[in-house]
C-alpha cells in the first residue's frame, strides 16, 4: 500500500486551513447517498488498531498486537525491517495448541454468534425502514425464527429431563429389588419376583401443554440474557509483551501464561515458559537475558529460560511503621535494564481506627428497567465535596537478588505519601538505561505542587561484568558496598500554580541513553513541550520553541543528541513525528504532512520509527518511518473492511475564524453539491469544548459518529451546512484553551460558538434562522448551556448525555478543569448548575441519555427536564432515552436508529435547504 500524502486530498494540510473571510469550494456529493443503515451498519467498518509497538533492541524487528479485519483479539506480529517481511506469531490455531478444547470451541462458538448478531442486527434495520416507507416486509420473521429454535431446545430438553427421571426411576426400582433379594436370602426366604414394569404414566396436561407465546418470549429473554457476549467469550490474543536486552527475542503474556518466541530460529515458534491461571503482568528480561521478571498481585518473580522453576524475588511488602505489619500490595513494578535494580510502588489497604477494612466511598444507584420490577446497581462516585482517601503509598528502590541468594532484610521505602484526604498523583518510574539514576513527577492538586525527583543507586565500574542472573557480581563486598537502597531521591524541580491542570498523566520523564539528562512535558511556557534537566546541574531548558504542543516523548537517538516526539507544529489538526536536535531546537518532521500520528515507538539505534498514522482520505494503520528522511514509509496493517470505500462519502473542508478575544478557532465543514455563498441552507454546527487530555474534534483521522459521519450525511442528502468546530476550552490548542472552563465554565464556549453563527450566514451560505447546535458529554452541557444564556442564537438544539450539576461529576474530572473544590464540607460547584439557567430557553430542545450511563448519571438530564417542565417548555423539550445505554449509549439504541432521531428533529425544526 503506498502512504496517501495530503496531496492526494487536494492540497497540503496548511492549505486546505483556511480563513474565515475565504470562500469555501462546494464539494461534488456522491451520486447516491449511503443511508443511515450503510453508514452506521452493525459490523464497525473498522478494526482494531495496531497496539503496543516496540523495536528489539537491535532496531531489527518491529513486534506489535494486532488482528486483520473481522477477526477477534490482538495477535502478535513481528516485522523485519531489513527484509520488509512481516510474520504472524500469534492466531487461535497457534494458541491452540496451549489451550483446553473446551477453551477453542466456545472461541469460535461464540465467534460465530457474534457475526450471526451483527448480520441479523444489520437485516432488522434495513428491513425495518422498507417496512416504513410501504414495502411489504415479516418484521417478525428473527422472533419466529429465534422461538423456532427455543421451542426445539425446550423440547430437547424435555425429552432428555424426562429419558433421565425415566433412568432414575428404573434404576431406584432396581436397588428396591436387589435390596428385596439381598434381605430374603439373608432370612432364608425366596427371592420375590420382581414385579413388572409399569406403564409409564400419562404426561400431565399441564406438562403436554405447548407454551403460550408470551411465555415463550419470558423464555427467549432469559435465554438472550444468559448467552449475551462478554469480552472473555472471544479470543483474546497476547496482553503484552517486551524485547529482550540483547537477542533479538521476545516474551509475550496470554491467558495467565507466559510465552517466548525467538527471531534467529530456523522455523520460529512459540515456546511456553510459566502456565498459571493467576493474573500476570510481564516487567522485563533479567539484565543478562537469562531469565524473565513477572509479578502477580503481590510478588516479583523470575523464571529461568534454561532450566524450569519459579524464584520469588521480592516478597510481599511490610508497613514498616504498624506494629500488625500490615503488607501492602505492590501496585507498579519498573526493572532498570541491566537487570540490577526495582522500583516497587505500593500501597497499603485502607483501614479504620479500629482496624476494620475502610468501608468504600460515595455509591450512587442506577435504576435498571429491564426486569418486571426495577432494580437498583451501584456504582463508585466521587465528588468535589467528598473527603478523599487516597490510599498510603511507598516507593521502594531495591536490589534484584542473585539467584539462590537468601533474603535480605527489608529497607525503609525512599519516598512515601501517607494518603488520606489529599489529592496526591504519582508518575510511573523511569530508570536510566544503566541503572544509575531513576526519576519520577508528584502533582498535589490542592496546592498546585508539581515536584520532579531523581535518585541515584550503587554505580558499577564499566569494566565490571554484569552478574548472572542480574545478581550482585561486580558490586565490591556485596550490598553493603552499595548506596543504602532507603537514600532518598533528590528534589530537583518544584513549580507552583501556573503549570495546568492536567500535569503527571502527560508528563513520563525518560533518560537520556547517556543518563546525564533528563527528559520531561512541562508546561512552562503556555504549551506541553519536552524540557531537559541536567543531571549533574539540575539546569532546566526547553528543547523546543513554538506555539505548538509537543508532550508525547517517544524516545531518542542512540548517541543522546536527538530525541523524537509527537507535535502539532503547523497544523493543530494533525500529529507529526519530529526529530528534535537538543542542543539547538532544530526540528524534522519524519512522518507525511497532514496526518495524525498516534501510539509511536522509536527504536533504540534511532534509525526507525512506528505510529499508527492516517487521515480522512486514508484511514489510519501501523507505518514504518526511517529517520534518515529517505526511505519511504511502509504500511503494516490493513484494518478497514474494503465496503469503507463503496460508502464514497464527502470529505470535510478545514477552516478557522479569529474569535472577539483575537483567538484562532478552527473547525471544519461539509458543504453539499450546489452550495453557494448567497444560499440561506440550513446548518448544524456540533461542539464538545472541554478537556480531552490530548485530543480535541478537529482531528484529520478522527470520524466520529456524529461530528463526520451524520454531517457529512445531512449535507449530502439534505443540503445542510454542517459544522464542528473546537473553541476554547478543548486539550491541544495551549494551557489558554484547555484552561478556559476553570470557573467559567461554558462562557468562553457560548462566546466562540456566537462568534461562529455570525459568521455563517455571510461566508458559508446559511440561513441565521436555521442553526442547530449540538454536543455530547461536555458538549451535552455546552448546548444546553449555550441555548439558555443565548437563547437567540440557536433555532434548536440536541444535548446529549450532558452533565448539568457539576457538583454531582466526577471530581477526577470536574476538579481540575471546572473548579477547585475549597471547601470539602459543602458542594461548592454548584454554582455551575445548569438547572437555574433552563428558564432561558427559547427554542426547540432534544435532551438524549443513556438511563444506565454511569459516568454523566441520567439524573443529570431527569432534573434539567424537571427544571425546563417548571419554567414551561413542555412545547419546547422532549426526551430521548436508551433504557439500558450508558454513557456512549450501546443499549437497545443503535447508532442508525439514534441518528435517524437526529435527522427527523432537524428536518422538522429546521427544514429543508432550498437553494
Amino acid at each position: 500500500m503506498k502512504p496517501v500524502t495530503f496531496a492526494a486530498l487536494g492540497s497540503l494540510a496548511l492549505a486546505l486551513t483556511l480563513s474565515a473571510a475565504a470562500p469555501l469550494q462546494a464539494q461534488t456529493a456522491p451520486a447516491t447517498v449511503a443511508s443511515l443503515e450503510q453508514i452506521f451498519r452493525a459490523e464497525p467498518y473498522r478494526g482494531e488498531n495496531a497496539k503496543d509497538a516496540a523495536f528489539s533492541r537491535s532496531g531489527r524487528y518491529l513486534a506489535y498486537l494486532w488482528s486483520p479485519f473481522g477477526e477477534p483479539g490482538t495477535d502478535l506480529w513481528v516485522h523485519d525491517t531489513k527484509t520488509g517481511k512481516t510474520q504472524r506469531i500469534t492466531s487461535p490455531q497457534v494458541m491452540a495448541a496451549f489451550e483446553s478444547p473446551e477453551d477453542m470451541e466456545r472461541f469460535d462458538r461464540k465467534l460465530r454468534q457474534r457475526n450471526t448478531e451483527y448480520a441479523e442486527r444489520q437485516a432488522r434495520e434495513v428491513a425495518q425502514q422498507a417496512y416504513l416507507r410501504g414495502e411489504k416486509v415479516d418484521l417478525s420473521q428473527w422472533e419466529n425464527a429465534q422461538l423456532a429454535v427455543l421451542k426445539k431446545e425446550l423440547a430437547e430438553k424435555k425429552a432428555k429431563d424426562e429419558a433421565q427421571k425415566a433412568a432414575d426411576k428404573a434404576e431406584a426400582e432396581a436397588e428396591k429389588q436387589a435390596m428385596a433379594a439381598l434381605a430374603a436370602k439373608r432370612a432364608g426366604k425366596p427371592v420375590p419376583v420382581a414385579a413388572p414394569a409399569s406403564a409409564a404414566s400419562s404426561p400431565d396436561k399441564k406438562d403436554d401443554k405447548e407454551k403460550e407465546v408470551w411465555e415463550l418470549r419470558d423464555e427467549l429473554k432469559k435465554k438472550l440474557a444468559r448467552d449475551k457476549l462478554k469480552p472473555s467469550d472471544l479470543y483474546p490474543g497476547p496482553a503484552q509483551f517486551v524485547w529482550a536486552h540483547k537477542a533479538d527475542e521476545l516474551v509475550f503474556q496470554y491467558r495467565g501464561g507466559l510465552y517466548r518466541w525467538k527471531a534467529d530460529d530456523k522455523l520460529p515458534a512459540v515456546t511456553p515458559l510459566v502456565a498459571t491461571q493467576r493474573e500476570l503482568r510481564l516487567v522485563a528480561y533479567t539484565g543478562d537475558d537469562s531469565g524473565v521478571l513477572y509479578t502477580d498481585e503481590t510478588r516479583v518473580l523470575r523464571t529461568s529460560l534454561k532450566q524450569p522453576g519459579v524464584q520469588v524475588v521480592n516478597r510481599e511488602l511490610i508497613h514498616g511503621d504498624d506494629e500488625q505489619q500490615k503488607k501492602y500490595k505492590i501496585d507498579q513494578t519498573a526493572i532498570s535494564e541491566d537487570g540490577r535494580w526495582m522500583a516497587l510502588l505500593a500501597k497499603a489497604p485502607l483501614k479504620t481506627a479500629d482496624d476494620k477494612p475502610a468501608p468504600p466511598g460515595r455509591q450512587v444507584e442506577i435504576m435498571n428497567y429491564s426486569e418486571r420490577w426495577a432494580t437498583a446497581k451501584k456504582v463508585n462516585r466521587e465528588v468535589s465535596d467528598d473527603k478523599r482517601s487516597e490510599k498510603p503509598l511507598a516507593l521502594y528502590i531495591r536490589q534484584v537478588a542473585a539467584p539462590g541468594e537468601a533474603p535480605r532484610k527489608q529497607a525503609e521505602p525512599v519516598f512515601t505519601n501517607a494518603g488520606g484526604d489529599v489529592w496526591f498523583e504519582m508518575s510511573d518510574v523511569a530508570w536510566a538505561r544503566d541503572g544509575s539514576r531513576y526519576a519520577f513527577t508528584t502533582w498535589e492538586r490542592d496546592k498546585e505542587l508539581l515536584r520532579v525527583y531523581i535518585g541515584a543507586t550503587c554505580p558499577r565500574p564499566a569494566s565490571t561484568p554484569v552478574a548472572p542472573q542480574g545478581g550482585a557480581a561486580g558490586l565490591g563486598s556485596g550490598p553493603a558496598a552499595c548506596a543504602d537502597e532507603s537514600a532518598k531521591p533528590e528534589m530537583v524541580l518544584e513549580r507552583r500554580g501556573e503549570v495546568g491542570h492536567e500535569v503527571v498523566n502527560v508528563i513520563k520523564p525518560r533518560f537520556t541513553p547517556d543518563a546525564k539528562t533528563l527528559v520531561l512535558a512541562l508546561d512552562e511556557a503556555g504549551w506541553r513541550q519536552p524540557y531537559a534537566i541536567d543531571v549533574a546541574t539540575k539546569a532546566l531548558r526547553p528543547l523546543v520553541k513554538g506555539e505548538f504542543e509537543a508532550h508525547q516523548i517517544i524516545g531518542f537517538t542512540a548517541d543522546s543528541k536527538a530525541l523524537f516526539v509527537l507535535a502539532n507544529q503547523g497544523d493543530t489538526a494533525a500529529m507529526n513525528v519530529l526529530r528534535v536536535d537538543m542542543a539547538s531546537g532544530a526540528t524534522q518532521a519524519l512522518g507525511t504532512a497532514g496526518e495524525f500520528h498516534r501510539a509511536a515507538a522509536a527504536s533504540e539505534d534511532g534509525r526507525w520509527v512506528a505510529a499508527n498514522a492516517g487521515n480522512w482520505a486514508q484511514r489510519p494503520e501501523l507505518k514504518l518511518l526511517a529517520t534518515d528522511a529517505k526511505t519511504a514509509p511502509r504500511t503494516l496493517t490493513d484494518s478497514t473492511d474494503k465496503a469503507w470505500a463503496q460508502l464514497k462519502l464527502l470529505q470535510p473542508e478545514r477552516f478557522n475564524f479569529t474569535n472577539r478575544h483575537g483567538d484562532r478557532i478552527e473547525a471544519y465543514v461539509f458543504k453539499p453539491a450546489g452550495w453557494k455563498a448567497g444560499d440561506k441552507r440550513p446548518a448544524v454546527v456540533y461542539v464538545y469544548g472541554g478537556p480531552l487530555n490530548d485530543r480535541h474534534i478537529v482531528e484529520v483521522d478522527s470520524f466520529q459518529n456524529t461530528a463526520y459521519l451524520f454531517g457529512q450525511y445531512m449535507a449530502a442528502k439534505y443540503g445542510y451546512v454542517t459544522v464542528a468546530v473546537d473553541p476554547r476550552g478543548h486539550s491541544n490548542y495551549g494551557r489558554k484553551f484547555s484552561d478556559a472552563n476553570w470557573e467559567r465554565a461554558g462562557e468562553p464556549q457560548a462566546e466562540d460558538l456566537e462568534d461562529l453563527a455570525k459568521l455563517l450566514p455571510a461566508q458559508y451560505g446559511v440561513d441565521a434562522r436555521r442553526i442547530g447546535l449540538n454536543g455530547w458529554s461536555f458538549g451535552g452541557f455546552q448546548t444546553q448551556y449555550t441555548m439558555y444564556t443565548r437563547p437567540d442564537v440557536f433555532a434548536a438544539g440536541i444535548a446529549g448525555a450532558g452533565p448539568t450539576e457539576w457538583e454531582n461529576y466526577n471530581s477526577w474530572y470536574s476538579g481540575r478543569t471546572i473548579g477547585k473544590a475549597t471547601d470539602r464540607t459543602k458542594p461548592v460547584l454548584r454554582k455551575y448548575s445548569l438547572l437555574p439557567l433552563a428558564k432561558g430557553l427559547k427554542h426547540p430542545l432534544l435532551l438524549v441519555h443513556g438511563m444506565q450511563d454511569p459516568n454523566v448519571l441520567y439524573q443529570d438530564t431527569v432534573n434539567v427536564y424537571r427544571e425546563l417542565l417548571d419554567s414551561g417548555k413542555d412545547a419546547l423539550v422532549e426526551l430521548y432515552l436508551d433504557p439500558d445505554g450508558v454513557h456512549a449509549m450501546g443499549g437497545v439504541v443503535k447508532p442508525a436508529g439514534w441518528h435517524r432521531k437526529y435527522e427527523a428533529f432537524w428536518l422538522r425544526n429546521l427544514g429543508r435547504a432550498t437553494p
